[in-house]
């Protein structure tokens, strides 16, 4: 059974950074994609990028491009997340997700990933 585990949450004012990493264990992803999603209070779960695991191509919501970078390491099996110039529009529980079968018209969508990690809590102060 995969298991995903997010790390690196915290507390920091607005403009600082963060580097949240996502690793999986209980299988491999030579195929599909891995990604980042986030909820904040009273909001519905949103995508916030996503890479794919063989070319490493990357997607992103608008609202965090120029400021986070999705990156992997497939020997470790992990993703990260690194947030530069964060505001506090990025307070949020930001949860990683992972399927091999999700195809590209629908890597936005939460309905497409198997595999879940429990979250990390990011808030950012003004």
């Amino acid at each position: 059974q995969v298991q995903l585990a997010e790390s690196g949450g915290g507390l920091v004012p607005a403009g600082e950074s963060l580097r949240l990493a996502c690793a999986a264990s209980g299988g491999s992803f030579r195929n599909g994609a891995m990604t980042w999603f986030r909820q904040a209070p009273g909001k519905e779960r949103e995508f916030v990028a996503a890479i794919w695991r063989n070319t490493g191509r990357t997607y992103y919501t608008d609202s965090v491009k120029g400021r986070f970078t999705v990156s992997k390491d497939n020997a470790e099996n992990t993703m990260y997340l690194q947030m530069n110039s964060l505001t506090p529009e990025d307070t949020a529980t930001y949860y990683c997700a992972a399927s091999t079968s999700v195809i590209l018209s629908s890597i936005r969508r939460a309905a497409s990933y198997a595999y879940w990690g429990q979250g990390t809590q990011v808030t950012v102060s003004s």
